[in-house]
């Protein structure tokens, strides 16, 4: 009988971001059906309430303080998440902000691996081999174009994009899930993958297999990367079918 591991997941996370403490768990509580893990969820938010560029820059200045608190509670792992916030900071921050987050939390005394959804994001388009793909995000236009060229500078190319141009961070929580399956028709689907919702606050878990089926290509979202990307540093197994094929448990 294989024994139960317990890991406390650590998340930093926007003061109004409602949406990525209800996504990963929901996923990593499906994963329990299939794996002996077992885990615990705990976060430390920073303020941010209308998504602007200067908003997220005032927010991520306060990343390192939640790093310290999460690390008092002895984590396993700290996921920064809010994508946005990290690829308005320049082209490759992702690095930066992963290496600062666990530095600060190594002074603490606790040397735990730290993901961001940004870098996660890229890792996941990566493990799939995507070159080229088709975003969809609630950001105003500008930011938007501020994650594609964050991806391109990853070396994928974003052919098609939809902003939804929606600036109230709570606004975007209260998105229905299923409606990317609807907005990414218009999405144009001769690329490698479709990504239903570049934000964490965006609501999509329901649509990502669904879209898959659809449009019979691979289809991620910000929550399912941060998500594999913590069973990865943790070194447990990528497999929880229903979430689209970045976990499936080939990657």
């Amino acid at each position: 009988m294989n024994k139960t591991r317990y890991f406390r997941i650590g998340q930093i996370v926007p003061s109004s971001n409602t949406t990525m403490e209800t996504e990963i768990p929901a996923i990593l509580r499906a994963r329990e059906a299939f794996h002996p893990e077992r885990f615990t969820f705990h976060s430390s938010r920073m303020r941010m309430k209308t998504v602007t560029k200067e908003e997220l820059t005032a927010m991520d200045a306060d990343s390192n303080r939640c790093a310290l608190e999460l690390s008092d509670a002895a984590v396993d792992i700290l996921s920064y998440a809010c994508l946005v916030a990290i690829m308005s900071m320049g082209k490759g921050y992702h690095r930066i902000s992963e290496k600062r987050l666990h530095l600060k939390a190594l002074e603490n005394g606790y040397p735990v691996p730290v993901v961001t959804s940004a870098g996660a994001l890229v890792g996941g388009l990566h493990a799939l081999g995507a070159k080229r793909i088709s975003i969809l995000t609630p950001y105003m236009k500008p930011l938007t174009q501020l994650v594609i060229d964050y991806i391109e500078n990853e070396g994928i190319e974003v052919i098609d994009s939809i902003s939804l141009e929606i600036p109230d961070n709570l606004d975007v929580g209260r998105q229905d899930p299923l409606a990317p399956l609807e907005i990414t028709k218009r999405l144009n689907s001769n690329v490698d993958l479709i990504v239903a919702s570049a934000c964490v606050q965006m609501p999509s878990l329901a649509s990502v297999s669904l879209i898959e089926d659809r449009v019979g290509l691979p289809v991620i979202s910000s929550s399912v990367a941060t998500t594999y990307m913590i069973l990865k540093q943790l070194g447990l197994d990528t497999y929880v079918p229903g979430f689209g094929s970045l976990l499936s448990g080939k990657y």
